[in-house]
């Protein structure tokens, strides 16, 4: 956002300097990026006055001058057909820059006579674009500087150029009048009242206005009158200064007018040439294929849903975008109607970016312009317009009512020392808020309509913070509430989070932070991509949902990485991910990522491939940091972006999940370009049972002196029988006695048979009061042998 200081200036009474100004916004949080003063720039150029001017003697277009200057009289050659003697024109010695041909002036020789200096254009000084012949000024003394007298005759040209950062929660600082009404709140001046009266009609407007009922929410209210009989053409001086100034070029007055008020107001508007107008104009859905002539000459095609305003002839605008070139104003337009709208800033964004325009209306349309200022606004065109070009207006025409963004907060002052710490008296507070626009009865707040950022409370607080400078914040200790050590605050799915983080860390995976957004593609190989995760304003088409997993981030990023060289990777995220659209539709996931081989921290020191028990190993490392239970099944059946055959689901019964491992799909791994092999897990936090017992107490230490023992057995069974059944079968033969189950071979194929595997088992028994005797531990193989062969239909291998 550009502005020049005597714009200010129109809204803002104020005596403070350029420097002191760019710090109270910086301040206000409408940081500087820069400022540009052209007295700078021009400050080596002074003023002289030609005594003599005489033809060239080996050129017809050149003159030899003899100009009197604060160093005497200087000889230049100038080739402007003003050149003559008696004007007084602005001089460049030798060694002065003049940025408009971005030259440094020497002495010269031109045609064989020597030029000691130049006497420039208003271009060549970037005043304006009038190259026609050099500046005659109508008064000046010899060796004045130049940018001295332009402050006593023509100050605007010489107006400092301010510019700011607008962040996106600041729309009403996106107009002249919103700055100068935080500037006028902090004290460094008096907001000036720029109110007009309404300008009457003088006949009924001929161009009615209409909004299709399915469009009310794109546009909810539209004001236009019609303006007959103006003169179009070039505008006034200082508005042509101010919008060059600011880096716009001024095209006609018509035009011009609405540029002014985008900037000085943030109220975009636009103007139609009302003879090429055929018929009324009808605010409505694009259906989808029409066609229109933008105003910068390029054709635009629109989708469905998309916002236009039409006549009979078809589209003559793009609404809250940019308007269409048949129906454009030009110098020979008598007649212009001109249009102030509201437009919804989500439909607005849409449209624009799906077409690529960046118009000043886009921009500021999509972040929040004041609805109710849309009448004042049509008022102020119109009376700007009837004094500069003439004209007669008509009747307004309405469609829609102005969208109703009434809302109140409580204040309450000591909000202010609790949220952000500083001690503001409560009448300070109260006065801050109404110099920022809000209506205050009682303790109650009324939020003005130009500021859709206030939200509540805290923004209140928020408000008074920053007008009463959060740099006067000084820093205090926290007062010790009790005694002693304070009670832990984490919740155990904190700490858990924690422990995550520092177990996957020590295992050498390295932690990723990626965007809670996706791509649709992304998100439904993951469950998700629905219209209850998809955003209404995304940043852009690779962010369009929100992620239903970890793993699509982490697989882009080690896509990313393998593009770059870097083929064994180990990543890891911890983070929410989402299954609805509501805020408390989301879950936190622990997901890890291995992809090509393990390198050196192989047990033999030699790399090899990863495999589903590298992330079995892991997740269960990071599930017993997480406090999770040594005891857990591992089941088959997760969701389809897994290998069918080489994962698991580490469950406490078959629908307590606390987190999956295996390989992933390999059309997953193509999707999303990553070269395996890949190995991941993801684990569930939240779904870790809490302790029976809490405290700080380690539980009792149970010693046995007994020898534990050992027995091997080997089953031969369907080759569909999973391995956990046989192993739960055979550790319920005696529970009191046998302590672990544990599978060490699994032999396919030989005599066996089609269909048929052997599985070895090792079962440790360990006796609680006395050493067992071989017919007790007989007798307790005998049970496993019959539990197992009950459970599957298994057999001992002979």
């Amino acid at each position: 956002m550009k502005f020049t200081l005597s714009w200010l200036k129109d809204h803002l009474e104020t005596d403070a300097s350029v420097d002191a100004i760019a710090e109270a916004l910086t301040d206000l949080g409408l940081e500087v990026e820069g400022i540009e003063d052209p007295s700078k720039r021009l400050g080596d150029f002074t003023i002289g006055k030609v005594l003599h001017a005489e033809k060239h003697p080996d050129a017809d277009k050149l003159k030899v001058c003899r100009v009197a200057t604060d160093e005497g009289e200087l000889q230049i050659i100038c080739g402007a057909p003003n050149a003559r003697e008696g004007i007084t024109v602005v001089v460049a010695k030798p060694g002065t820059y003049v940025p408009g041909i971005d030259t440094t002036i020497g002495v010269g020789k031109i045609r064989g006579v020597e030029s000691y200096g130049m006497m420039c254009s208003e271009r060549e000084m970037e005043l304006s674009d009038e190259h026609d012949g050099i500046i005659e000024l109508p008064s000046g003394e010899v060796g004045q500087r130049f940018t001295d007298w332009l402050a006593q005759n023509r100050p605007q040209q010489v107006d400092p150029v301010i510019e700011i950062a607008i962040t996106p929660n600041r729309p009403d600082a996106l107009g002249v009048r919103g700055i100068a009404r935080d500037l006028a709140a902090r004290g460094l001046g008096t907001l000036k009242p720029r109110e007009t009266d309404p300008v009457p009609g003088a006949f009924p407007c001929p161009v009615s206005v209409s909004i299709d009922a399915d469009t009310i929410e794109a546009c909810p209210i539209f004001y236009g009158r019609l303006i007959r009989g103006v003169k179009n053409g070039p505008s006034p001086a200082w508005l042509q200064t101010a919008l060059r100034a600011i880096g716009l070029r001024p095209i006609s007055f018509l035009v011009d007018v609405t540029n002014f008020f985008t900037y000085d107001r943030n109220r975009p508007l636009h103007v139609f040439d009302a003879d090429k107008l055929k018929g009324g104009l009808r605010i409505h859905r694009a259906a989808g294929g029409e066609t229109m002539m933008g105003l910068d000459d390029k054709t635009y095609s629109f989708q469905p849903e998309m916002t236009l305003i039409s006549d009979e002839a078809g589209v003559q605008s793009i609404a809250g975008v940019m308007g269409g070139l048949p129906t454009g104003v030009t110098d020979e337009t008598t007649n212009v109607f001109v249009e102030a709208a509201y437009f919804d800033p989500i439909r607005t964004a849409y449209t624009g970016r799906a077409l690529k325009i960046n118009s000043d209306a886009r921009y500021r349309f999509e972040r929040g312009i004041d609805p109710a200022w849309t009448p004042q606004g049509l008022e102020h065109a119109t009376r700007m317009i009837l004094d500069h070009a003439g004209g007669e207006a008509s009747e307004v025409v309405v469609a829609g009512a102005i969208p109703d963004t009434s809302r109140a907060y409580r204040l309450d002052p000591a909000r202010v020392v609790s949220l952000v710490g500083m001690e503001i008296p409560e009448a300070e507070q109260r006065a801050t808020l109404e110099a920022l626009g809000f209506t205050l009865q009682g303790d109650m707040a009324q939020v003005p309509s130009w500021r859709p950022d206030v939200m509540g409370e805290a923004d209140l607080v928020e408000e008074v913070a920053r007008v009463a400078s959060l740099t006067k914040l000084q820093g205090k200790p926290l007062p010790r509430v009790q005694a002693g050590v304070p009670k832990p605050i984490l919740s155990p799915v904190q700490k858990r989070e924690q422990a995550a983080r520092r177990t996957a860390a020590a295992l050498g995976y390295n932690e990723c932070v990626t965007y809670s957004f996706i791509d649709k593609a992304a998100a439904t190989l993951f469950g998700g991509g629905d219209d209850a995760t998809m955003l209404a304003n995304p940043i852009s088409s690779e962010m369009s949902h929100m992620r239903p997993a970890l793993l699509p981030g982490l697989l882009r990023a080690a896509a990313r990485n393998q593009a770059r060289g870097f083929a064994d990777q180990a990543l890891f995220e911890v983070g929410a991910a989402f299954h609805g659209g509501e805020p408390e539709e989301q879950h936190l996931l622990v997901s890890g990522l291995l992809v090509g081989r393990t390198g050196p921290k192989d047990v033999h020191g030699a790399a090899r491939a990863v495999d589903l028990f590298d992330a079995k190993a892991d997740a269960e490392a990071l599930l017993a940091a997480m406090g999770a239970p040594a005891k857990v099944q591992i089941l088959r059946g997760a969701s389809d972006w897994w290998h069918p055959g080489r994962h698991g689901k580490i469950c406490l019964g078959p629908k307590k999940v606390l987190g999956i491992f295996g390989e992933l799909h390999p059309k997953v791994l193509r999707e999303m370009d990553v070269k395996g092999p890949a190995v991941a897990f993801t684990l569930w936090p939240a779904e870790i049972p809490l302790p029976r017992k809490t405290g700080a107490a380690r539980p009792a230490l149970t010693l046995n002196d007994l020898q534990p023992v050992e027995r091997d057995f080997a089953f031969v069974v369907d080759a569909e029988v999973a391995a956990l059944d046989l192993v739960n079968a055979a550790a319920g033969a005696d529970k009191a006695l046998i302590a672990d189950v544990r599978v060490f071979d699994e032999f396919i194929g030989g005599s066996l048979g089609e269909g048929k595997k052997s599985l070895a088992i090792t079962v440790r028994l360990q006796p609680v009061d006395k050493t067992l005797k071989e017919a007790e531990i007989e007798a307790v193989a005998a049970r496993i042998v019959e539990k197992v062969t009950k459970a599957t239909g298994g057999t001992l291998r002979g």
